[in-house]
């Protein structure tokens, strides 16, 4: 999720009254739906309304992963097409429906990663536009093994697989904003500030009845394997904290974007683990 997706995306914050900012608004969630996907709902909501609904974010990543997933379905089934390709239409399908802003996160924060300096100027290097080297590695590595995972997976697996990795995916969003330092002027700071431990822990239940109904309901594996993908999600934002802090001390939209993409890819990773130690 880069700041300048966001930016452009939605009104900035000071359009909104504080009065306004102190109630949930149904627009808000429609919002951050709206920030979430591609679908042309054409809500126009503030930053600080959409922001209020953080916590509840694995619910937007939930209704993804029944679309993503879904497709997936319909192409390793009725269409039959191979586990390799069916696995690079899924990533695509996953990437493109959230219109890339998460993905334009990861590859700013690998190339701040990869920048020398102390972190004011690894944060430069994040919000620089141009595309380096750390950048395109961290997207290739994240793909690869996105796509490789999913590749593992056999056909009955792909529906609540890819439905559990894209409420994981919010996860790591969600706890990477919970325990994080705000960089004052991006617009990363609204999401963080609205979350606590109080409402993670709550984001973290709903997950995990997300992730058990993701597998149970279709009766296809074992009781724990979406809490194994959950728990993807989790790691992997607590990951993302320890090396944010490590490097750039604050956290920004692009961030958060990243920890998107990198939950999505533990996760799989977990579940992909989990059952081949299960067999």
């Amino acid at each position: 999720m880069s700041n300048k997706d966001l930016q452009g995306k939605v009104p900035q914050p000071q359009m909104t009254s504080k009065d306004d900012e102190s109630q949930f608004s149904i627009h808000g969630f429609l919002g951050l739906v709206s920030f979430s996907t591609i679908l042309p709902l054409n809500i126009h909501s503030t930053i600080p309304e959409m922001a209020k609904f953080t916590f509840i974010w694995p619910i937007i990543g939930a209704f993804i992963g029944i679309i993503v997933g879904g497709f997936g379905w319909l192409l390793m089934y009725p269409l039959h097409l191979s586990q390799l390709l069916s696995a690079a239409l899924i990533y695509s399908l996953a990437i493109s429906f959230t219109g890339f802003h998460h993905l334009d996160g990861l590859v700013d924060f690998g190339d701040g990663l990869m920048a020398h300096g102390d972190p004011k100027r690894k944060i430069e290097i994040m919000r620089d536009k141009r595309i380096g080297t750390g950048g395109l590695a961290l997207l290739l590595i994240v793909s690869m093994v996105t796509v490789t995972s999913i590749t593992s997976l056999s056909a009955v697996y792909i529906l609540p697989a890819v439905f559990v990795s894209e409420v994981a995916a919010k996860l790591s969003l969600v706890t990477c904003a919970t325990f994080s330092q705000p960089l004052k002027d991006g617009t990363g700071q609204y999401f963080i500030n609205n979350m606590d431990w109080k409402l993670l822990t709550g984001s973290v239940a709903l997950c995990i009845i997300l992730g058990l109904l993701g597998f149970n309901y279709l009766g296809v594996t074992g009781s724990y394997t979406g809490v194994i993908g959950i728990l993807g999600g989790l790691v992997s934002g607590l990951l993302m904290i320890l090396i944010t802090r490590r490097n750039f001390k604050w956290t920004n939209g692009d961030i958060l974007g990243a920890s998107n993409e990198m939950g999505r890819m533990l996760s799989l990773l977990f579940i992909v683990i989990f059952i081949s130690w299960s067999v």
